[in-house]
């Protein structure tokens, strides 16, 4: 017996009354502590999987076709992966139970033909099917367009341009390349190289896409087409300046063209540096691969070795798929160490694990060995701020983010570290750092400050949907918490000025947008509980109405859920089968908004401890073999790109019911 659960009563797998009884929570609360400890690397950190959509293997089977690189085994298995997921109705989707994605379905068609699977294989009839009807080809965004271009089966010439002049901007200008999101310009700048350079490799005629053109390619209209319902627009603005530089490139004006390339190489170069590959993240490494390769880089070049080394640490083999006997290799869009162990040292601290545990310590000692101390973009708006504050992933020092900051801090704070002054300074420069990053409007985005020019968005090559990085409520609600933790006050005028901005993004029904989790039910959580730990009066109006939204959207489980369809159709905000991480946000925020004896978290606690399996972890899953896939309640990029964090299943639960014994302990 694991000495968090002596002298404690087992859960019974159901229950006869609402109330759940403590003891039965503490047992849940010790099998989940020892669960999430025995998930703990022997370095101190925690890494689970980061999952994702099968855009990753697709693109991983195109780089190495591309560059005829890679291991054909792994290309094999990754074609398993994606063929897992392919729907009914022969596309495939962005999210569990989403309708299909033309330009995912189209890669995975590709991925399937360059692996060399016929045209007239079941499987890509059913695809061929759907993509025709659903437009073909040209109906993808640009950066599935500018891949196709490289192996023939799209013209250069019809896709937007993107020009690697764009780095030659001066900061002060109107349209540089830092007032675009931290992760579109690390995609788009090795991105731009490509289209400079434009790299062609010539396919088998069997292995080409020319039948997803509807009315074949000869015919298809392959350039974007204007708004004639509103001819003066940002959006035919940049449309006929897209052409006009296509014309200029095609007579070869180019006089700044060397000099931008030099730029953009020495850009990359030291974002390389003090990093797990360009960025961290999944796209900007292989764009990165690939820029390298057309900047002349040989394949044994170090930076070429360094930078394929770090992208195939992304991948995982087999991922013990229940119930599935074929072997699967799939990729992950980044890591993310620094917000796995942040999250675990927090909710095990909360738990009431000693700050004095040689586990928690190691864990916050790696934590601080992770401090960034070298200025990064976020640097070139804020150039007078001292270094400090976390990434993401295990190393990316050019790209410090507030919310792992904020999380971070949180953890530390749960911990009685020998080294007490070493983490006191630490915690004070990110402190500092972060309210230097924060938004005139009183809010924080994630890697910027004050990314918010709207008018990005237009720009043709920006379809994938994440030009900018505003400020959000989700991340300034936990900025908010750990403030609160730190001893700040609302008679903090940058407080009062975050607290004020919160309100201002209230939606009408009581509940608050979720940037990067799923989605009404993560932005009101985080929001709550930062309000609550600032101290706001919780019968105030603005607080009782997000908790009766709360209310109102539970399931007839018991439990809570929201699909990322919320982030194209609000109206189905808070809809979706219950998860156990959705169900631990909601609770987590009627308990904030001081509610603690209804029947909503009554039945919330109930679903989570019912729903928790033996070893003390919870499943977010749906289907089996084949089918068995992660639900998604992470966001990338919204409408665009989701993520499973496995390990938000066993966090969260976690801490909605130590934070419920709490409160129950307290109202006793």
């Amino acid at each position: 017996m694991s000495k968090f659960e002596a002298n404690v009563k087992p859960a019974a797998p159901r229950f006869g009354r609402i109330d759940a009884d403590i003891s039965q929570v503490d047992a849940a609360v010790a099998r989940s502590c020892d669960y999430i400890f025995s998930e703990q690397h022997p370095d101190g950190y925690w890494s689970a999987e980061l999952e994702a959509d099968s855009m990753l293997e697709a693109d991983y089977i195109f780089l190495h076709t591309l560059l005829e690189s890679g291991d054909p085994g792994k290309m094999k298995r990754a074609l398993t992966e994606i063929l897992r997921y392919q729907n009914a109705d022969g596309s495939w989707s962005i999210y569990p139970g989403a309708p299909g994605n033309i330009s995912l379905a189209v890669k995975c068609y590709f991925a399937c033909k360059l692996m060399g699977m016929s045209a007239d294989n079941p499987i890509l009839v059913r695809a061929r099917e759907w993509i025709l009807a659903s437009g073909g080809v040209v109906e993808c965004n640009t950066f599935t367009k500018i891949y196709l271009c490289a192996l023939g089966q799209y013209d250069y010439d019809a896709v937007p341009a993107i020009p690697p002049e764009i780095v030659l901007a001066p900061n002060w200008f109107y349209f540089n390349i830092y007032e675009i999101s931290s992760w579109s310009r690390a995609i788009l700048v090795p991105l731009s190289i490509i289209y400079a350079k434009k790299p062609f490799k010539k396919i088998a005629a069997e292995q080409g896409i020319d039948e997803l053109f509807v009315g074949g390619r000869e015919n298809a209209n392959l350039r974007l087409r204007m708004d004639r319902k509103k001819l003066v627009s940002w959006r035919n603005f940049f449309l006929i300046a897209d052409r006009a530089f296509h014309w200029v490139e095609a007579v070869y004006i180019r006089p700044l063209r060397k000099l931008a390339l030099r730029k953009a190489e020495k850009w990359m170069l030291e974002r390389l540096e003090m990093s797990d590959g360009l960025g961290a993240i999944y796209p900007a490494m292989l764009n990165a691969i690939v820029a390298l390769r057309c900047l002349g880089y040989s394949d044994d070049d170090p930076q070429v070795i360094r930078a394929r080394d770090e992208f195939e640490k992304l991948g995982i083999e087999d991922a013990g798929i229940p119930d599935y006997s074929e072997p699967t290799f799939r990729m992950q869009p980044c890591m993310s160490p620094v917000w796995d162990t942040a999250y675990a040292v927090f909710v095990l601290g909360e738990a009431g694990v000693p700050s004095t545990d040689a586990r928690m310590l190691k864990a916050a000692d790696w934590m601080l060995s992770k401090e960034v101390r070298h200025k990064g973009d976020w640097s070139v708006k804020v150039p007078n701020a001292e270094p400090g504050g976390w990434y993401f992933e295990f190393n990316n020092e050019f790209y410090p983010d507030t919310d792992d900051t904020a999380q971070v801090l949180l953890a530390l704070n749960k911990v009685e570290n020998p080294r007490e002054r070493y983490q006191y300074d630490v915690s004070q420069r990110a402190i500092n750092w972060l309210f230097a990053m924060q938004c005139k409007n009183g809010g924080w985005a994630s890697f910027d400050k004050d990314n918010t020019k709207m008018i990005f968005q237009y720009i043709p090559f920006a379809d994938h949907n994440a030009m900018l990085d505003p400020p959000t409520v989700d991340i300034t609600g936990r900025i908010l918490e750990m403030l609160a933790t730190y001893g700040f006050s609302r008679e903090d005028k940058r407080v009062e000025k975050a607290i004020q901005f919160i309100f201002s993004e209230q939606e009408s029904d009581g509940s608050w947008f979720g940037r990067w989790g799923v989605n009404y039910i993560y932005g009101t959580f985080l929001v709550l509980r930062g309000l609550d730990a600032m101290g706001i009066d919780n019968h105030e109006p603005q607080i009782q109405q997000a908790a009766e939204w709360i209310r109102m959207i539970q399931n007839s489980d018991g439990g809570w859920g929201e699909s990322c369809n919320s982030y194209d159709d609000p109206i189905t905000r808070g809809i979706g089968p219950s998860t156990p991480s959705q169900t631990a946000w909601a609770i987590l925020g009627l308990l904030a908004a001081g509610d603690n004896r209804s029947d909503s978290v009554a039945k919330g606690i109930r679903w989570l401890l019912e729903r928790q399996q033996a070893d003390g972890s919870w499943d977010e899953s749906t289907g089996e073999g084949a089918t068995h896939q992660a639900l998604y309640t992470g966001t990338g990029f919204p409408r665009v790109f989701y993520l499973a964090y496995h390990m938000y299943r066993n966090f969260f639960p976690l801490l909605a019911m130590t934070t419920y014994k709490r409160a129950m302990e307290s109202a006793a």
